[in-house]
This record gives C-alpha cells, sequence and structure tokens, in this order.
C-alpha cells in the first residue's frame, strides 16, 4: 500500500474517560468504515469532514443523521473531534494512532514472495536495497514530498518525525522510534 500522508498536529487531544483499548477494539464494521473515511478524508484534504460526505462515500446507504451518530461514538471514544461547534470532524492523536495500528491494511511478505522479490531484482543485477532506494526517489519526485523507506526487521514504532531545512532543495530528516 503506497500512500502520501500529510501529517500536522497543532492541539493535542486527550483520551476521554472511560475510552480504552478495549474499546476501541470492539467497534462494529459501520463504526471502523465511518472512521477510516474520515481518516482518509482528512489524510487527503487537511479539512474536517462532515456526515453528509461521508454518507456519501460509504458503500452502503446511511443518512447523515446516522453518520452522525457513529461520529458521536467515536468522539466520545476519542478517536475524533469537532475543532468548533459547526466544523466537521477530524482525527485525534489517538485516532490517527488507532488507524495505522488497527486499520491500516498492512501484511507481512511470505517466504516465498520475498525470496521471489529478491530473485527478481538479483536477476537485473541490483540489490533489494538498490531499488527501495529508486523506489522512495521516484515517490519523492512524482509526490514533490518526502520518501522514507525503512526496512527493519522489527516492528518499530515510530515516535516523531522532524523535518530541518538545510538549504532551498535539501532537507534533514530525524526519525526518532
Amino acid at each position: 500500500m503506497l500512500a502520501a500522508v500529510r501529517w500536522s498536529f497543532d492541539v493535542s487531544h486527550d483520551v476521554p474517560i472511560g475510552a480504552s483499548q478495549v474499546g476501541l477494539a470492539h467497534l462494529s464494521e459501520r463504526s471502523r468504515e465511518i472512521f477510516r473515511q474520515i481518516v482518509e478524508s482528512y489524510l487527503a484534504t487537511g479539512e474536517p469532514v462532515g456526515s453528509r460526505n461521508i454518507s456519501r462515500l460509504l458503500h452502503v446507504s446511511l443518512s447523515p443523521a446516522s453518520v452522525r451518530n457513529v461520529m458521536s461514538d467515536l468522539e466520545h471514544l476519542g478517536l475524533i473531534y469537532a475543532p468548533h461547534i459547526s466544523a466537521g470532524r477530524l482525527p485525534t492523536e489517538l485516532g490517527l494512532r488507532f488507524f495505522v495500528d488497527a486499520l491500516m491494511e498492512i501484511g507481512e511478505l511470505s517466504e516465498g514472495e520475498r525470496q521471489m522479490i529478491e530473485s527478481q531484482v538479483a536477476a537485473r543485477g541490483g540489490s533489494v536495497e538498490g531499488v527501495l532506494t529508486q523506489v522512495s526517489g521516484l515517490l519523492s519526485g512524482l509526490t514533490r514530498a518526502a520518501g522514507v523507506v525503512v526496512t527493519a526487521k522489527t516492528n518499530m514504532r515510530l515516535k516523531h518525525v522532524e523535518f530541518v531545512r538545510l538549504e532551498p532543495e535539501r532537507a534533514l530528516v530525524v526519525l526518532v522510534s
């Protein structure tokens, strides 16, 4: 899965009392799909998303009022918030973490898939690291954004990303895990 993601957090939103990992794990499919649409819309536009827009994006037919009811539950769990009373909803930091941990469809390669990739790369006279570097550069050039490839063997969590401008066309990226 390839995605260009724009992250910007100006305000920290705490988890309300009563919201727990157990509550997050037991979201219904409807709630998960509405939450997924909110996050993906936010990542694409950076703007709050309203119930009417969500109802149009869903594969099942739901009224904006039904979507608002689910959004209220998601807000109670601390996954989304409204920047002001008449605005749409935005994901909280907890909501984005939940999205990355539980809802993004990222899987492990099987040993057979891994060997097939390595053999195809080796047949072209390259290395997996070289291909990953090329892909990162290609994506960076196409999106005009930073391209980062991480090939760690362990399942590390990224805690902080910081960009430091060195020159008009160069930046240093600091990743803290």
